[in-house]
């Protein structure tokens, strides 16, 4: 292993702190846009900027994190969640120089947000964010209970979309909800496969003007939403995947990889 894929020992979880990480939920209207891709080359280019950064795989029942950063997880958050393991053993380095919070798959108990895994989540939020510079909360799809409350505890919200018809109706339908549910007045948006320059900007404009027609009428105040960047379409991006490679750190010069480090100066610009 290189010395560049070399994983960061985790930060520690145990001691008062004052501080409170940055916590962002990246979400999608439907599953396939690569949100996943995106959290998890999001953390890679946020460490290279200094940072520590935790990403929390939030999609507990269907988790896949794991299988994308090629991680064996022993520990996860069900482990947590049953009493059988402490939460500072349940966070992992992953490659890429940052720390990885893994949910187990499969698991049937997690597909409703049942009040105790609304605690417990919580729980492990509060105490972890004094720990990092930045969580990012990698949800599931959709606008379901377990989706809704993972976002509900982030301060910003990123939402994943694609320029096909489907990812933008169901993107349009997320952003809705968010606002007559959480009140949210700004969502972050990143335009992912997209085939020519400006496809980003013509997508967010195309869904700024239909939230301005149904949603902001309806709202105390009006969304906006903020063009993060576009992720070009780029076979590296699936071979990478495939490999089970983070694409910053495997190919960090291609147009993905870029686009993708773009995306996380914007972040914190």
């Amino acid at each position: 292993m290189s010395a560049a894929s070399t994983p960061a020992r985790p930060a520690a979880i145990k001691g008062p702190s004052t501080r409170r990480a940055r916590i962002t939920a990246v979400t999608s209207g439907k599953g396939g846009v690569g949100k996943t891709f995106v959290s998890a080359n999001l953390a890679a280019a946020l460490a290279r900027q200094g940072r520590r950064v935790l990403v929390l795989d939030a999609d507990l029942g269907l988790a896949n994190l794991d299988v994308m950063l090629n991680l064996a997880p022993k520990i996860t958050l069900h482990d947590v969640f049953t009493g059988k393991s402490l939460l500072q053993d349940a966070v992992l380095p992953a490659p890429g120089g940052f720390s990885v919070l893994l949910a187990g798959s499969g698991m049937v108990e997690y597909s409703r947000m049942t009040p105790e895994v609304r605690d417990q989540l919580l729980q492990v939020i509060d105490t972890v964010a004094p720990r990092f510079d930045h969580v990012i909360l990698d949800t599931g799809a959709g606008i379901s209970d377990v989706v809704l409350y993972a976002v509900s505890l982030a301060d910003e919200v990123l939402v994943v979309v694609t320029p096909e018809p489907t990812s933008m109706t169901d993107a349009y339908a997320t952003i809705k909800v968010l606002a007559s549910t959480q009140a949210r007045t700004r969502v972050k948006l990143v335009v992912n496969q997209t085939r020519r320059q400006g496809e980003g900007r013509a997508v967010c404009l195309q869904l700024q003007q239909v939230v301005d027609r149904f949603v902001n009428p309806t709202q105390p105040a009006p969304v906006r939403l903020d063009l993060l960047g576009q992720v070009p379409l780029d076979v590296a991006v699936r071979d990478s995947v495939l490999r089970r490679q983070l694409l910053l750190e495997v190919l960090p010069g291609t147009p993905a990889a870029l686009a993708v480090a773009t995306v996380a100066a914007q972040l914190l610009d």
